[in-house]
């Protein structure tokens, strides 16, 4: 593991009494605020949106809000487990246990989810539509596809991913895991691949455990 970033979630009592447009707000005053801004293949990829994420956990659920400023936004796929990381994209990976396997959430800007259960990027267990519906989202942007737009446009994505459904009990103590935050955008007129957590791969790979921080459920 790459333990070059180390990020301290927060406990924020009551939480979960609150709408997740009123989260983002409270995740910016009482949350962890960090910047997605390793731009791992640069001369390739070089193209580098505004991105931060604010994060607190609530005992049940993780929160976390993307914050994202880009000159292209697009999303075309709003299927369950569709190619979402071809759009306006975010994405957090975690791997809460010891044991090799990880969960990869994707979100394109208007909230549609591609999520799995793996131990490697072949192979993945697809979490199936009742477990897609347990992870709240709300986005700025509307739920409605649309085909790519250029402009300065600023979007907000704000989820909350049940510690259950990764296997997580919390019971007060801290909880260590590892992982990455990503943006990402493949299939736009500017692609790129940034994480919070430098990468250092050929090509882009954001399936590398080697390479996630430590995340600490305070």
């Amino acid at each position: 593991m790459n333990d070059d970033k180390i990020l301290h979630v927060p406990y924020v009592n009551g939480l979960d009494n609150y709408s997740l447009e009123e989260i983002a707000g409270i995740l910016e005053e009482k949350g962890a605020r960090e910047m997605i801004q390793s731009v791992n293949w640069i001369n390739e990829f070089p193209y580098q949106p505004l991105t931060v994420f604010s994060i607190a956990h609530s005992g049940k659920y993780i929160y976390i809000d993307f914050f994202v400023r880009c000159n292209f936004l697009k999303a075309v796929n709003y299927e369950n487990n569709s190619p979402v990381s071809q759009d306006s994209c975010v994405e957090f990976f975690v791997a809460p246990l010891c044991d090799n396997h990880y969960w990869n959430f994707e979100f394109n800007c208007i909230g549609a989810i591609n999520a799995s259960h793996r131990s490697e990027r072949k192979n993945p267990f697809r979490l199936t539509d009742e477990e897609l519906s347990k992870v709240k989202r709300y986005a700025s942007c509307g739920t409605r596809p649309f085909n790519e737009v250029e402009g300065l446009f600023t979007w907000n994505l704000t989820i909350a991913i049940p510690l259950d459904l990764i296997g997580v009990e919390y019971n007060g103590s801290p909880i260590e895991m590892t992982g990455n935050f990503y943006k990402c955008a493949s299939a736009t007129s500017m692609p790129h691949y940034m994480s919070w957590n430098p990468i250092k791969t050929e090509k882009p790979n954001f399936h590398c455990q080697e390479f996630f921080g430590k995340i600490i459920l305070d």
